[in-house]
């Protein structure tokens, strides 16, 4: 029965998501939005940094859970079907009337990616493993993991895959600045198509007219020939790092996000420029996806709320308007102990009791609790059975040696406090701020 889940044509009925050509946010998340994914039927699916999918229908979130961390890619390939990985390195397929969901394969490192083919026969993954996984349908055993075949031939982590209209060819794009086509055919061998320098971010496939459009890190936005390489079109603004693609066959429009938080909509059809929309006052746009009908843009970034546009009239709305995250506010208006705790822990963790919807546990009552004790958290393994006790002694080990090497396998984020001084700061406020609430 789950097992049909899986890379199959699977339809289910739902509700008619919100109409396009509105202006309309979609909120509930507790982190920033990496990823939209839109069903044919119009329903969105949004990936966040808070370890979780939200599947809305009318504005209102079906939650997908299951991730050990944050989700940084979603596909939605028929209403009701989830495909989602992100930071554990899993891949998980997810139906609506299905709670568990059923792991597709698994990477090495974080996974960036995802795409799937025409038909459903397999699901590539770009990962920061420097490979690019092809999961084929059809299991090794009786059940999951699925057969899987993992091409390598990057030097760097893979950002971003496609695949071709015919499921023959695979494309990848990677920080070591090259997009690589792969004939599946011929798995182990791969050409590069593009040699841009810097790290290639995002790529859009489009067959259909011969073109292929990716985005890199120094802001370069090109659309070249896919059969000989060569530039057909460059988008270049003094804006970086391009972090978000998305195209409209109806209408031939490629969307683009950067860093900066502009959206830049193009023609493609003219290879002209027709919007370009501060969508973001502060921060990155780190995910878009057009309405099926191309007359909406969706866009996520540093905040916790998914905005969708109407394209004709993104202006007439202005920017995203949500509060301005903790760990973007004035250093200089905060003690050195707070500020501390804003950009190095809130995005991730609230002083409150409760930790739903956020990326890690509550820290309430944390001086003398157990790591990995909070109820209502999914730890990783490394934690959930922990002799760690939370203290100004482990506090300050934690930030002076870094997660990954105090708590090696956790999936905290790689961070360090390098100054003695600023970590018992930062100690002092969280034994003063985590004091009250309940955990």
């Amino acid at each position: 029965m789950r097992r049909a889940l899986v890379i199959a044509s699977f339809l289910a009925s739902v509700s008619v998501p919100l109409a396009a050509q509105e202006f309309f946010t979609l909120k509930g998340h507790g982190g920033p939005i990496m990823d939209i994914a839109v069903a044919p039927n119009g329903q969105i699916a949004t990936a966040s940094f808070d370890n979780s999918v939200g599947l809305w229908t009318d504005g209102t979130p079906l939650w997908l859970e299951g991730s050990r961390a944050a989700v940084n890619t979603v596909i939605h390939p028929y209403p009701g079907l989830i495909f989602a990985a992100g930071d554990d390195f899993v891949i998980r397929g997810r139906s609506i009337d299905d709670d568990t969901p059923v792991e597709i394969g698994r990477h090495d490192a974080k996974i960036t990616d995802l795409a799937i083919a025409p038909g459903g026969g397999f699901l590539a993954s770009a990962s920061w493993d420097a490979t690019v996984g092809i999961w084929y349908s059809e299991p090794n055993g009786a059940s999951p993991p699925y057969r899987s075949e993992i091409l390598k031939g990057h030097k760097s982590g893979v950002n971003a895959v496609a695949i071709s209209d015919d499921a023959s060819t695979v494309y990848s794009a990677s920080a070591d600045g090259t997009v690589r086509v792969w004939d599946l055919a011929q798995p182990g061998d791969s050409r590069p198509l593009v040699k841009h320098g810097f790290g290639v971010n995002e790529l859009i496939l489009n067959e259909e007219d011969g073109w292929l459009a990716y985005g890199a890190v120094d802001g370069g936005t090109r659309i070249i020939d896919l059969a000989s390489g060569e530039e057909m079109a460059d988008f270049t603004l003094d804006r970086r790092p391009i972090l978000a693609m998305a195209y409209d066959p109806v209408q031939g429009q490629l969307a683009v996000g950067d860093g900066e938080g502009f959206i830049m909509v193009i023609d493609t059809q003219e290879m002209r420029i027709t919007r370009d929309f501060r969508a973001a006052q502060r921060g990155p746009i780190w995910a878009l996806a057009f309405s099926p009908d191309g007359q909406n843009i969706h866009a996520g970034g540093i905040e916790d709320i998914m905005y969708s546009w109407p394209v004709a009239t993104m202006d007439a709305h202005g920017p995203m308007s949500g509060e301005t995250r903790s760990f973007l506010e004035d250093p200089d208006t905060l003690p050195n102990g707070e500020r501390q705790f804003k950009r190095k822990c809130s995005i991730c963790h609230t002083l409150t009791g409760g930790s739903a919807r956020k990326a890690g546990p509550s820290l309430a009552k944390l001086f003398g609790r157990r790591a990995g004790s909070v109820a209502d958290y999914s730890y990783s393994d490394i934690l959930t059975d922990s002799e760690i006790v939370w203290s100004a002694e482990t506090i300050n080990a934690l930030f002076d040696e870094g997660p990954d090497h105090y708590i090696p396998g956790t999936k905290m984020p790689m961070q360090r406090i390098v100054k003695q001084s600023d970590r018992d700061d930062l100690i002092a406020y969280l034994r003063a701020a985590t004091a009250q609430g309940e955990n």
